[in-house]
């Protein structure tokens, strides 16, 4: 996935083929998320920002490494979602195959739900970056940070829907508890989204 152009991207993910989905433009808009807090970083540089240069270091090497993961989970997502068209398409013609088919859909879910819930912690880290460089770093640049909180947002809020769909079908009481757990700080994170976005459109506008 991650070689393919945009438009072969784009191409892929409008044709009526299993994945790539939601779950992968999920991790791709945490991906977006990184890649701008990593920009505003790098131009966050030089005297004017010598008294943050360790966090503002940080930052950028933090939102490199998230980068990558989140390229990463995109194509797991894709992966594991193609596993679960694999299951439900497995022969059912005798109880031993309906057995079998069943304990593989089972399966498939729950990693097709751990990839979103996955993202979904990113998202979270990803944020947590951008609310750390929006104070110190480049002003002339500060809207990318919303850019990139909205960005967060958005992997956030779509890799919890992508985590809820596959619920619906888990009856592993472990696993529903897992994938629960991971969703209960969402509605926090979206607020904090907002709030960079607002803090950024005032710092604007000042």
């Amino acid at each position: 996935m991650r070689t393919d152009t945009l438009d072969e991207f784009l191409q892929s993910l409008a044709a009526r083929v299993p994945a790539p989905g939601g779950g992968a433009s999920a991790a791709l808009h945490a991906a977006q998320a990184a890649a701008l807090v990593g920009m505003v970083a790098r131009y966050s540089d030089g005297e004017t920002y010598a008294g943050h240069v360790d966090t503002i270091t940080a930052v950028r090497d933090d939102s490199d490494e998230c980068r990558l993961l989140a390229l990463s989970l995109a194509e797991q997502d894709a992966a594991v979602f193609g596993a679960v068209g694999s299951a439900f398409a497995m022969p059912r013609a005798t109880e031993r195959e309906k057995t079998g088919r069943s304990l593989a859909i089972a399966a498939a879910l729950i990693e097709a739900g751990r990839v979103p819930a996955q993202v979904v912690a990113l998202a979270d880290r990803i944020l947590g970056l951008a609310e750390r460089l929006r104070p110190i770093g480049n002003p002339t640049v500060v809207s990318d940070v919303a850019a990139a909180a909205d960005a967060a947002r958005a992997a956030a809020s779509t890799a919890r829907v992508n985590v809820e769909i596959n619920l619906v079908g888990i009856t592993d009481p472990g696993a529903r508890a897992e994938l629960a757990d991971a969703l209960t700080g969402v509605d926090d994170l979206l607020v904090r989204a907002d709030k960079v976005t607002a803090a950024v459109r005032e710092q604007i506008v000042r």
